[in-house]
């Protein structure tokens, strides 16, 4: 019976993009290394955390030599689902929709914006970055048509379970919220949430401790 393969923990999978991230940076010449400590310092994590990680990937590096970049770099990527491209499409198409849009950085990661949809009938019709917007109405057709495999929600929040609700009609099972709303979907679909003000809130929380720190005691002389 052959070995089942292993299943990758939610947390290991939130750090490999950074590793991925890292290992872009570091590229450099064919057959360069780095170890994991090296990895970790990097990553902001511990080398035993990097080694289980990569362990999950099948990749145990070299004592003493530690990991090769190149190769480490395909085996995450290939982890990722990166070796190919998937299709995006973006509903909501204000001013986030139209920034999310502009970035080219999704297409050269392999998460080309091929379909812009809204409902508001002064935006239907108008283009943005080569792409003509289309009305909700056509989300089936489009999702089918372009092969999307990855919906996005820039929508009002009022809206945007109604939207992840068509999405997932017209067969999208990956999806990105930006919308400040709690969602949900069905068994088997995955959902990612993107909460810029719940960051904010984050940094807001350590500015004012750093602020509020109480200044270091000056040195005793002795």
């Amino acid at each position: 019976m052959p070995d089942r393969p292993r299943r990758i923990p939610e947390a290991t999978v939130t750090r490999l993009p950074i590793y991925l991230r890292i290992l872009s940076e570091l590229g450099g010449e064919r057959g360069a290394t780095v170890s994991s400590e090296r990895l970790a310092e990097l990553a902001g994590v511990n080398a035993a955390k990097v080694r289980k990680d990569l362990s999950y990937l099948g990749s145990y590096g070299t004592r003493g030599v530690g990991y090769e970049v190149e190769y480490l770099l395909f085996q995450v990527s290939r982890e990722l689902g990166l070796t190919q491209d998937w299709p995006v499409v973006i509903v909501g198409v204000g001013n986030l929709g139209r920034a999310l849009a502009d970035y080219a950085g999704f297409t050269s990661r392999g998460f080309p914006v091929v379909a812009l949809i809204d409902d508001d009938r002064s935006k239907i019709g108008t283009e943005h970055v080569g792409l003509t917007v289309q009305p909700v109405a056509d989300l089936p057709r489009v999702v089918v048509e372009r092969a999307v495999t990855i919906g996005v929600v820039a929508t009002p929040p009022g809206a945007a379970q109604e939207v992840t609700d068509r999405l997932v009609s017209a067969g999208v099972t990956a999806i990105l919220n930006f919308a400040p709303t709690v969602l949900t979907v069905p068994e088997g679909v995955s959902l990612r949430k993107v909460d810029l003000a719940l960051e904010l809130q984050i940094l807001s929380f350590y500015q004012q401790h750093r602020e509020s720190a109480p200044s270091a005691s000056p040195a005793r002389r002795t």
